[in-house]
Order: structure tokens, then C-alpha cells, then sequence
């Protein structure tokens, strides 16, 4: 069972590590003045091709729930996200949207009544003083939209993550990733020709960045995080998502040529260290569990 437990930390750690990826292709590739248009590109496709490989449609309830779904973790955060990748240094903008691990814990909370475990609460918190710690010292100067872009992308993918693990305990991860991605794509779509106008008109390196954030960014980095969510608790989920700030800020630096100095590799190395410390409760629940299913005579968790 430990090795399963393992085998869903890391799917799931997929998502974050893609994501992170995702704003250094963002800031150097993508068309800046299209943040539109470029999360109906990014995610269109995505849930097309996912939506190829799961082969299942929406049913009663779950027509408005992915709508809902598709524009709070979908639409929205998109929009959100590629203003922020546009805005602020990436390793800046993975710092800031690491807050989620704690605000995904609070969302759990109340709308799950999952009380947060100690160690869950305390990885958090240490996850949260690395961030704090790389974005206080030597950081720069930070752009005030970004920061409130951040913020808000941040806020609407902790509901919707939460909600989606509520409600979708009986749907398959890869149908729940196709429904959420093409809902809040058809959401934007017409939202994008009023405001932006016709497509933009993309140059090579737009193209190659693009394939990137639909293959990896998108449609396999929402696969794995609603597999995540299927299999763990959203608390553990959150604070695995802490490696989105690790993986942004080291491709910063090493791409993007983003100062980052001791500060801020002492911020990361505190990250780490909440991660490792906030996921252990869910290997430790995770065995209970089956412990408790043998006593009883039931089959473990898969």
C-alpha cells in the first residue's frame, strides 16, 4: 500500500512541477497581449485531447457543475495565470501562488470538514515562510497587478480543487479533466473575440511554447492533479503543490537568467522541507486506513 500511496504523491506532483515549468514558457514564448486568447489556445485543445482518451460525457448535475468547475479552475485561473506569467519573474509568480497549500487546507475545512492534521498545518506553514522569505529579501520590485492576478488565480483554483474533490468521487480523473477544460474554454471563447478581437497570430517560438503548456502544462498537468484529488486528501494535495515555486524559481534562473540569490534558496530549501514534512500524514493515513479495512475484513484502498 506504501508504494501505491507513493505512486499518487508522484502523479501528482506532475501537475506542479508542469505548472511551474509553465511560467517560465509563458513570460519568454507567449504573445503578451492576449491573455484571452492564449488561455483558449492553451486550454481547447487540452480538453479535446483528453476528452479523445476519456470518452464520456458530462451527465445531469455535471453540466453545470463543470461549467462552474471549467471557470474556477479552468477559465478564470487561466486568465489569471497568464497575466501573472506575463507581469512578474517566475520564480515570483510559483512563490506567490504556493500560498494555496494553506487556503486549499482552509477551503477543505469548511467545505469538507477535513480538520488539518498537525504536521499537514505545520508543513504549510513552513512552506509558507520559505515563500515569505524568498519574496521579502532581495526580490526586487514586484508589480502590484501581477501580485493581485496571483492572488486571485490562486483563490478561485483552491474552491474549485476543493469542490471538484466534493463532487467528483464517482467521475474518472480523465473525464473530469476533458468537462473542466472545455467548459471554461467555451466560456472565454466569445469573451475573447469581444475584447481581444481575432486570434493572434503566432510566430514559431509562440507555437513551440504553446504545444508545451496544451500537452504538458494542461492536459497532463490537469490529469494528474484530479487524479491527485481522487486519491488524497486536498490538504495533501495543496502542500504537494509546493513544488510549483521549486520548479519555477529554478528555471528562472536557469532559463530565464532571474536574479535569486541566498535568500531565496534558503526560501526554496524551507519549501522542500514543508512538503516532505505536510505530505507524510497522508502516507500515515493512508495505512491506517488499510489497516483498519484488514481488521475488518474489507478490501484497502486502491
Amino acid at each position: 500500500m506504501e508504494d501505491k500511496w507513493l505512486r499518487w504523491v508522484l502523479v501528482t506532483a506532475m501537475a506542479p512541477i508542469a505548472w511551474g515549468a509553465t511560467y517560465v514558457v509563458t513570460r519568454h514564448l507567449l504573445p503578451a497581449e492576449a491573455p484571452l486568447w492564449g488561455s483558449v489556445i492553451r486550454c481547447l485543445p487540452a480538453g479535446l485531447l483528453v476528452l479523445l482518451v476519456a470518452r464520456k460525457l458530462p451527465r445531469g448535475a455535471w453540466w453545470w457543475r463543470s461549467a462552474l468547475l471549467g471557470v474556477l479552475n479552468v477559465g478564470g485561473f487561466c486568465v489569471l495565470i497568464y497575466i501573472v506569467g506575463q507581469r512578474l519573474p517566475s520564480s515570483l509568480a510559483a512563490a506567490l501562488m504556493s500560498s494555496s497549500a494553506a487556503v486549499m487546507m482552509l477551503f477543505a475545512w469548511l467545505l469538507l470538514r477535513q480538520r488539518p492534521r498537525l504536521r499537514a498545518a505545520l508543513g504549510a506553514l513552513i512552506g509558507i515562510g520559505g515563500v515569505a522569505l524568498m519574496l521579502g529579501v532581495g526580490a526586487g520590485e514586484v508589480d502590484g497587478w501581477g501580485v493581485a492576478a496571483s492572488i486571485g488565480a490562486m483563490i478561485a483554483s483552491s474552491l474549485g480543487f476543493v469542490l471538484t474533490a466534493r463532487w467528483g468521487a464517482e467521475v474518472p480523473p480523465l473525464a473530469m479533466t476533458s468537462w473542466q477544460l472545455l467548459a471554461g474554454s467555451l466560456v472565454l471563447l466569445p469573451v475573447a473575440v469581444i475584447v481581444e478581437g481575432a486570434a493572434p497570430v503566432l510566430d514559431p517560438p509562440a507555437v513551440a511554447g504553446f504545444a508545451f503548456v496544451i500537452v504538458v502544462g494542461t492536459a497532463i498537468a490537469y490529469a494528474a492533479w484530479f487524479t491527485g484529488l481522487a486519491r488524497l486528501q486536498p490538504a495533501v494535495v495543496g502542500i504537494i503543490g509546493l513544488l510549483n515555486p521549486v520548479t519555477g524559481a529554478v528555471l528562472g534562473v536557469w532559463i530565464g537568467g532571474e536574479v535569486f540569490g541566498p535568500a531565496q534558496i534558503g526560501g526554496l530549501l524551507l519549501v522542500v522541507v514543508g512538503v516532505v514534512l505536510g505530505v507524510v500524514p497522508g502516507r500515515m493515513a493512508f495505512g491506517r486506513r488499510r489497516t483498519a479495512a484488514l481488521r475488518s475484513g474489507g478490501v484497502g484502498a486502491a
